[in-house]
């Protein structure tokens, strides 16, 4: 009696089985399978298998492991012989996700699970064609013995020179069949001798309980106020960054991305890391608030400013959903063999990092107020996902999260909680209310007491730069600062009035000195197109322009009494100028002083990478369809022969016409919109002004088809 294929053997499962199959493996759905024979194959394929045991556990794998190393077919009872009778329920479960079929009471493996566990499951070898005899083995040399104990764990395989000139204690091996030779120079130690040399064991140690997290205590009080400044911090850099990109947009690099030195200037202007500001443009660049500009400049997109409107709870979220989604791992910035991973680069995606970030944070909500120990969280991911976990990864991914504010003092926070259950986050009453208003000091300095108005952060932005950031934010008035403010069309008198009105204090007499100063002197100098041009009414300060040592790599020379022309860039040359000490100004072709404007935006739409990674679980509902679909094709597979005969239009009313009255089920043919024809399996209903009204056994669902389309017409058999 021949044993069933797969594909029998998951034709004979009921709705429940499938359903449940569908659920453990979706990829299986896209699209549904024709029928029963084409979801066995797509079952058995090697990309399908990849993606379901990745979600297999260490203990899952374990007992799939001995399946296939067992002959076919083996029953539950040899199973549970080499891993224990905690695999019973583990047995089943790997059944229901098609890594094996039933053949009456006993089990088969599909054929390319196999080549999914490897050429060699648990380190052991192949199983020998020849019979081996183990009554030799206790009077091996000492020599074939220590070689047989180094290979019993594997991996099974050797390499010497060459077989014929192999040593004493090899040729004894090979003689016995204890080591089997598979080319001059390559060795193989047979299954049945690994298994002899192990007492029966495939694995050293198995585990089938999760093992427990070990990590430090802490209060969920004290986590939520860690959080809650982690979330406010995370805020305050998004809008930072965006705002100093829209004043100094970088360049991207050509091939895509944020140059080094970009970065760096950006980690210095926010106060952190290069690792803290490359994960924050990331985010920035996920949520649309960033693009890579047709003219290669990072600016920030108009979907910013619509960003700045919401409330900051709703921004908060709008950015962690998008990483708890995302493929792209922002750790890898900066590293690469040979080569830098560029932040926004297109380098940074990989496939399983959103699983893991999943599996990571689940592992912090089962065990609340824990700061896990790293090892400890390690060994459990591992457990978890063996094919998945890394322990760098894991590193980065908690420390994103608490850069995020999900976790607070390396502990799960009630908002990160709230995130993973989909409930209302709380974030809005703990985050405190925006103020007004600044403090300035006697030292040119301004204190924000708290975080400011969108509308009072951005103004204050341009006419200072910050110090120091935390509870309290201290802003820096200097030359280069007030410099800006005139860049972009305010006057000093402006800059006065403003100040004095959003400043709790009076405005101090050294930095009203300092305003009156730099507008006094903004101006003065004038850059222009030419290549490049400088003109300046005062003779002098052209003159100490050409003797100045600290520009003499832009190549100045004298075009006219108040005229300098210099072959540098535009840009580079304002910078050049500013860079030694003196407050230049641009003009247009007419003469006008051009200000930079107050907000640049992109006019490019947004980009958002796109998310590679797993498929998202179906719903009940589409997973039934998807069933009724497949019974259906395979009823239609069955039936329909193997072409169904041409009728003319008037036997096909006749028959469709006998089969209404007698409501039994028909297979036609059906030509599409490209000539080509299908066969259908339905239950017609009605006919009405050309067009058949009926049931698709396909989709279940109540389907059109025009009459003049149908090819022909048959019974279907029962």
């Amino acid at each position: 009696m021949s044993s069933p294929s797969f594909a029998e053997e998951l034709r004979g499962r009921d709705d429940k089985s499938l359903a449940e199959l569908f659920s453990a493996r979706p990829d299986l759905l896209s699209p549904v399978p024709s029928d029963v024979t084409a979801l066995a194959a797509r079952a058995n394929s090697t990309p399908s298998l990849l993606r379901a045991r990745d979600v297999l556990t260490q203990w899952q794998f374990d007992v799939l492991t001995a399946m296939v190393i067992l002959n076919e077919p083996f029953s539950e009872i040899e199973v549970l012989q080499l891993v224990g009778k905690e695999a019973i329920k583990t047995i089943e479960l790997l059944w229901q996700r098609g890594f094996a079929y039933k053949d009456g009471e006993k089990y088969r493996i599909p054929s390319n699970v196999r080549a999914v566990l490897g050429d060699f499951p648990a380190g052991l070898g192949p199983v020998s064609l020849e019979k081996i005899s183990f009554k030799e083995l206790k009077d091996a040399p000492e020599g074939a013995l220590q070689i047989l104990e180094r290979m019993a764990w594997g991996p099974p395989r050797g390499q010497v020179a060459d077989i014929k000139k192999a040593n004493a204690n090899l040729k004894w091996l090979i003689s016995n069949k204890y080591l089997q030779a598979i080319d001059s120079q390559n060795l193989i130690l047979p299954r049945e001798v690994g298994l002899h040399l192990r007492g029966g064991k495939i694995f050293k140690e198995l585990k089938p309980t999760q093992p427990k997290l070990a990590g430090t205590k802490r209060k969920q009080t004290n986590i939520d106020q860690a959080a809650i400044a982690n979330i406010s911090t995370m805020i305050r850099w998004v809008e930072e960054l965006a705002h100093n990109w829209s004043d100094e947009p970088p360049t991207a690099l050509r091939s895509g991305g944020l140059g080094v030195r970009d970065l760096k200037a950006t980690a210095e202007h926010l106060g952190v890391s290069e690792e803290c500001a490359g994960f924050v443009a990331e985010i920035l660049y996920l949520a649309g608030l960033i693009v890579i500009d047709t003219d290669d400049q990072i600016l920030p997109t108009i979907a910013f400013d619509a960003w700045l409107s919401r409330e900051p709870e709703e921004r908060w979220h709008n950015l962690v959903i998008l990483w708890l989604q995302t493929s792209r791992v922002a750790g890898l910035i900066g590293k690469g063999d040979g080569k830098n991973v560029a932040a926004l680069g297109p380098e940074l995606d990989r496939s399983t990092i959103a699983a893991l970030k999943k599996m990571t944070l689940n592992v912090l909500a089962e065990n609340p107020e824990i700061d896990p120990d790293v090892e400890s969280l390690s060994e459990l991911l591992k457990w978890t996902s063996p094919t998945r976990a890394n322990s760098e990864y894991m590193q980065w991914i908690l420390r994103e999260a608490e850069w995020l504010g999900i976790t607070g003092q390396g502990a799960l926070s009630t908002f990160g909680s709230a995130l993973l259950e989909g409930r209302d986050l709380g974030v809005k009453l703990a985050l405190p209310s925006p103020v007004d208003h600044i403090l300035i000091q006697s030292d040119n300095s301004a204190i924000a007491p708290g975080p400011l108005t969108v509308d009072l952060a951005n103004a204050i932005g341009t006419i200072a730069d910050i110090e120091s950031r935390g509870g309290a934010t201290v802003y820096r008035f200097s030359e280069g600062s007030i410099r800006r403010g005139l860049d972009h069309g305010q006057t000093g008198e402006q800059i006065k009035d403003f100040l004095k009105k959003v400043s709790r204090t009076p405005v101090p007499q050294p930095l009203e000195y300092l305003i009156n100063d730099v507008s006094k002197r903004h101006g003065r100098l004038r850059v222009g197109v030419g290549s490049s041009y400088i003109r300046c009414e005062d003779e002098g300060l052209i003159q100490q322009i050409i003797h100045d040592k600290k520009l003499e790599d832009i190549h100045i020379r004298k075009l006219a009494p108040q005229v300098l022309i210099s072959e540098t860039d535009l840009h580079d040359l304002i910078n050049a100028l500013r860079d030694a000490g003196y407050l230049p100004a641009i003009e247009n072709e007419t003469g006008i002083l051009i200000s930079a404007p107050a907000i640049r935006r992109s006019k490019s739409r947004p980009k958002p990478p796109r998310i590679i990674g797993d498929p998202s679980v179906p719903s009940p509902a589409l997973i039934s369809s998807a069933v009724k679909a497949l019974r259906a094709g395979d009823k239609a597979t069955s039936n329909k022969p193997k072409v169904v005969p041409r009728t003319t239009a008037n036997e096909t009313l006749d028959i469709l016409n006998q089969y209404i009255e007698e409501q039994a089920s028909v297979t036609i043919g059906y030509a599409d919109n490209n000539g080509g024809v299908s066969q259908k399996l339905i239950d017609p209903i009605s006919i009405s002004l050309g067009t058949l009204v009926a049931r698709d056994h396909g989709t279940g669902e109540v389907a059109y088809f025009r009459i003049p389309r149908i090819t022909g017409v048959a019974p279907a058999e029962k």
